[in-house]
């Protein structure tokens, strides 16, 4: 994009919504992205950062009056400057308390916004970080109850748990002119931005207000970073800071500016879903869309909800694309039709396996495998379907064969050639001839000889006449002779069956291997979820750890405490997890191979059965097969 666009707008009647010119776009991004958002006051200097970190000295508009320039949520995706086949997603939000709204809870629902679709959050302000700033980031004491974890309790405050799938957190504060030092000793900006989060000891309703927007910060945001912004240049520049040359600029704001920017590539990691789930551009588009979508509907967003959304609509996707992967590679096949079945099911097997790690990479959350399931019997029947393509065209190329090599025999039954004494027993050997001619050129062909039984039959009553008609042979010997030729249609119909068994047996086992496959991939898939699922939790841990002995060192002993039962029933969760994936993957892996042998064993019967049939119609006694 060589510049931004609107991504979520307001209506007329004043209800969000996302622009469709901008889920386009973002249905075009394949790649992973690291989304930016930055939120604050209105005529802040929002804009000015977003615009260095794209990389340009202007784009988003920063406005030059008292008026908020910037309405609704606007995107800039650009190349990530430092991550390889990423891409970065700016979101330059509205201006929080514009006196021309009046409508606090609007600002709410663009701040929960940019929480929820950012992997940083950058929180941008004026001055100092004094009790009035932070009072003024009132809206994240709002978040419990404008985003929930899980859906199945609606009442349930699962707040504890926003550690898991929060954005990294950057204080910047802009127009900064005080020192760095906290009781006379220098400090750093994070120290500054930890001893301003301080909470204060009491349990008074004034304490408790006062600790109570700071407490939200600590617990929701455990990755906390601050930046400290000196005035960018004189007074009256101000107002020109996208078109004055750096050289206007103080170099200590420029300085600055270049670390903040330099640390958000580093440290923003691509935006996951719960569960690990990296998100694409794509999904990225769906998930805005929905979260909109949740709040102008007047319910409240559910991570829980967006990862069942985004997993069915990802799942649907992945299945259709597994499809084509496989599709395109059997049509380009299909023109090289007829082929022996054993490189048709090599060619299916090789196509099947990229078909399911296309899937594999698009999907998640199949804990059921449905979806994989649906690739796989879609698959199966376009095999089925490629096949019969397969026999059709052996069928053909056998036909035609047989009418050339029986052309001159079609030609002697015209003139009468088999109709003199000894007829039949020359129309026996023209007949033989053929049969071997025809076995030498087609003994790799899947139709070959369902082919030569339909084309004896039709001979059969040319034979049979010719038989009747011959005067050197004795009634006896007509007996005899009908009785072989009986003997020898049905042989060559066992034959037919025979190889109809072989092809059945190979086209079995080659989804059989397919399938073998298939579940190691989704294995493999399942192991990677789980290892994201750990890690996940193993962060948020890590964070209450860190937030418990914080808590403990500032004398905060039963707010540690009630911490230590979230820590535990954050490890009571991801042992269930992990417990879970394996129970539904052995579930999945034993109806997989469930529906495999019952397929395999009703066909095999079918089988059995039209070969039981036609043993019976055998003949008693001897009999000379031809």
């Amino acid at each position: 994009m060589d510049k931004p666009v609107c991504l979520i707008d307001t209506t007329s009647e004043g209800k969000l919504c996302v622009q469709q010119s901008a889920l386009e776009i973002l249905q075009k991004i394949e790649q992973p992205v690291v989304v930016v958002a930055v939120v604050g006051l209105y005529r802040t200097g929002k804009s000015y950062l977003m615009n260095r970190l794209a990389g340009k000295q202007a784009g988003f508009a920063l406005g030059s009056t008292i008026e908020s320039k910037t309405k609704g949520i606007w995107m800039w995706c650009v190349p990530h400057p430092t991550k390889k086949e990423t891409t970065m997603v700016l979101l330059d939000t509205e201006g929080l308390g514009d006196v021309a709204k009046g409508d606090s809870k609007h600002d709410t629902h663009i701040f929960c916004l940019a929480v929820l679709l950012s992997s940083t959050l950058v929180y941008n302000s004026r001055g100092t970080i004094d009790n009035r700033a932070i009072e003024e980031l009132q809206y994240v004491t709002e978040l419990k109850e404008c985003i929930k974890v899980k859906s199945s309790e609606e009442d349930a405050d699962d707040s504890s748990e926003f550690v898991k799938f929060f954005p990294r957190f950057i204080w910047a504060v802009r127009d900064f002119t005080l020192e760095l030092k906290i009781e006379g000793k220098d400090a750093t900006e994070n120290e500054y931005l930890e001893f301003a989060l301080k909470l204060k000891h009491g349990t008074s309703k004034k304490v408790m207000e006062y600790n109570l927007p700071r407490e939200c910060i600590q617990k929701f945001f455990p990755s906390r970073t601050c930046f400290t912004f000196p005035f960018p240049t004189a007074p009256e520049n101000v107002s020109r800071l996208e078109s004055l040359d750096p050289a206007d600029l103080d170099p200590k704001f420029l300085e600055v500016t270049d670390c903040f920017c330099k640390f958000v590539f580093q440290d923003s990691q691509v935006k996951m879903l719960k569960d690990g789930y990296t998100v694409t551009g794509r999904v990225f588009g769906n998930l805005a869309k929905m979260y909109v979508d949740t709040i102008s509907s007047g319910a409240v967003p559910c991570l829980e909800n967006a990862v069942i959304a985004m997993a069915t609509i990802e799942n649907e996707a992945a299945v259709k694309e597994g499809l084509e992967v496989y599709k395109s590679g059997m049509e380009k096949l299909k023109t090289s039709f007829p082929l022996e079945l054993k490189d048709v099911s090599t060619e299916h097997q090789r196509l099947n396996s990229m078909a399911t790690q296309t899937f594999m990479k698009r999907s998640f959350r199949d804990t059921d495998g449905k979806y994989l399931t649906s690739l796989e019997e879609n698959i199966n029947n376009l095999f089925d379907g490629y096949l019969s393509h397969n026999e059709q065209a052996s069928k053909r190329r056998c036909e035609n064969l047989l009418s050339s090599l029986s052309a001159t025999m079609t030609e002697k039954l015209k003139q009468g050639v088999y109709a003199n004494p000894g007829g039949y027993d020359l129309f026996c050997k023209d007949l033989e001839d053929i049969g071997e001619k025809y076995k030498s050129q087609t003994n790799k062909e899947v139709k070959a000889e369902e082919v030569l039984k339909e084309f004896l039959k039709q001979k059969s009553v040319d034979s049979k006449a010719i038989l009747q008609a011959d005067k050197k042979l004795t009634e006896k010997e007509k007996m005899i002779k009908a009785e072989q030729e009986k003997a020898v249609l049905l042989n060559q119909e066992i034959k037919a069956k025979e190889e109809e068994q072989r092809l059945l047996e190979e086209k079995m086992e080659a989804e059989r291997r397919s399938n073998e496959e298939r579940m190691i991939q989704m294995k493999e898939k399942m192991d990677e979820e789980i290892r994201l699922q750990k890690e996940e939790a193993e962060r948020a841990m890590d964070s209450k750890l860190k937030e418990q002995t914080a808590l403990l060192e500032k004398g905060f002993k039963e707010k540690a405490d009630r911490m230590t039962q979230e820590i535990e029933e954050f490890k009571r969760q991801n042992t269930e997890a992990e417990s879970n994936r394996t129970r539904e993957f052995a579930e999945m892996l034993e109806n997989s191979n469930r529906r495999h042998e019952e397929s395999t064993a009703m066909m095999m019967q079918q089988h059995r059965e039209q070969m039981q049939a036609i043993q019976n119609a055998r003949p008693s006694g001897d009999c000379c097969i031809l």
